[in-house]
């Protein structure tokens, strides 16, 4: 938690969890700064002015520094197993995506979609957030039936001349080579679409690559959901 997300226009923190990571995390006490953003708004710098076991009083509260760019960037998902749809929400978020799509896929048991845990998409979204000091969330949508979103929806995801690419490890064409194809005429895909355990099938994949995505592979090993995430995201952060 690097930043304290507040709701608009509010000097008073009664989330319980920040709360906690303020006493007994960051040890603060009165007299002491934090760095504080307003949900969609800028980052700053607050001071506290009174502590209690259930409520911190903020002052003199300056939030003159924008968030981060986001990426140019929609992720489509097909669904995993909820706690590890947790992790990858996070992630995304921390990371700057700027558009989530979860989707079904042949894979993605019916159960997941009853889990309880799709309900607390906003708190995985909120604690992304404060770990990349960012005040504003990317839009995440769900979409239950693959085809009709892959062949009525996904088009519009795509301008003339936009790339995506869909993550496969049985795909010909490798990641890092088309990377480079796509780095010499300066740009970067707009659309990931990414398959949850297993994979997407054969199926899933070629009605993606109709519709306009290039298949990539991340090499011969099989990697956890997790894992692909973060290195394909890894192309789209800048290095200083």
């Amino acid at each position: 938690m690097n930043c304290i997300l507040l709701p608009k226009n509010s000097t008073a923190i009664r989330d319980e969890l920040q709360v906690k990571h303020i006493h007994e995390v960051l040890k603060a006490k009165v007299g002491d700064t934090l760095t504080v953003g307003e949900i969609g708004g800028n980052i700053g710098k607050a001071t506290i002015a009174k502590m209690g076991r259930d409520e911190v009083i903020l002052t003199d509260m300056v939030l003159n520094k924008k968030p981060p760019a986001k990426l140019d960037l929609t992720v489509v998902l097909a669904l995993p197993r909820p706690k590890v749809l947790r992790r990858l929400i996070m992630d995304m978020t921390s990371l700057g995506v700027n558009r989530i799509i979860i989707v079904n896929s042949y894979r993605t048991q019916k159960s997941y979609w009853q889990s309880p845990l799709l309900e607390r998409i906003d708190e995985f979204v909120f604690e992304g957030l404060q770990q990349a000091i960012d005040t504003v969330p990317p839009l995440i949508e769900f979409k239950k039936r693959f085809k009709p979103f892959v062949e009525d929806e996904f088009p519009a995801l795509l301008a003339e001349g936009d790339d995506a690419v869909v993550a496969h490890p049985y795909a010909e064409q490798s990641w890092k080579g088309c990377l480079n194809v796509l780095k010499r005429q300066q740009k970067m895909p707009k659309v990931l679409c990414i398959g949850a355990e297993g994979g997407w099938i054969d199926y899933e994949v070629d009605l993606l690559c109709k519709h306009g995505c290039t298949a990539v592979s991340l090499g011969e090993r099989i990697l956890r959901t997790e894992t692909v995430v973060s290195v394909l995201l890894g192309a789209w952060l800048p290095l200083h």
